[in-house]
């Protein structure tokens, strides 16, 4: 059932129950956001960006786990959900290697891309920094993974469990040390990556690129 809603002052419609944050991309309202997948059924919620205020409720909410509902009165730009989103940011940066020149992502990177929307500098400092001690996990036969590259979005995890019904890679460790691991027949009788390679043409920062002998990227 369509029912309608206002964003912005703008009145849109979508489905009812249908997540908001896809409604809002639907309708040309950019929300900002990392982990979000079109037609995902369980959103990944990890970026904490999708901020948006709601009428009604206490403090802003992530837009991409709440559902559709007639008369909904959303903001997207108030200050507070800027704040939230700024902050949000400053924390993906903080953990994450500013090295723009020589990565791969360099121009069609979304942490770029969010900082410029949102007015925060790549190299800003708000935050001490907690990189990995490991810049490249090389011992996947086909793939690298950079781990200060990686922004943890999830995106890749459900990709590959969608392609291969399981994921060949997942987080492991905890906290600041959290990281991605890709797992392989170590016999070499199943890799997928051969085929596939659906988490690299995912990944928002090229994180995980195609193992080249000839260069570290």
């Amino acid at each position: 059932m369509k029912v309608s809603l206002t964003v912005d002052n703008r009145v849109i419609q979508g489905d009812a129950g249908q997540n908001l944050l896809q409604v809002c991309l639907e309708n040309g309202i950019h929300i900002p956001n990392l982990c979000y997948l079109d037609g995902i059924k369980r959103p990944l919620a990890s970026c904490r960006l999708c901020f948006v205020e709601i009428e009604g409720e206490r403090s802003p909410v992530t837009s991409c786990t709440q559902s559709v509902m007639g008369g909904m009165v959303i903001r997207t730009d108030s200050v507070a959900v800027r704040q939230l989103q700024a902050s949000a940011l400053e924390l993906l940066l903080s953990v994450h290697k500013v090295d723009c020149g020589h990565c791969p992502a360099n121009k069609r990177c979304e942490l770029q891309r969010l900082a410029r929307v949102l007015k925060v500098g790549l190299k800003s400092g708000a935050l001490d920094k907690h990189l990995k001690e490991r810049e490249i996990s090389d011992s996947h036969p086909r793939l690298n993974y950079y781990p200060n590259r990686c922004v943890l979005c999830g995106k890749c995890e459900y990709i590959c469990r969608e392609r291969n019904e399981r994921p060949f890679l997942s987080f492991i460790k905890r906290g600041l040390d959290t990281v991605i691991s890709l797992h392989w027949d170590e016999a070499g009788l199943e890799i997928p990556c051969d085929r596939c390679l659906a988490c690299i043409d995912i990944c928002p920062v090229k994180a995980i690129t195609v193992k080249d002998r000839t260069s570290t990227l």
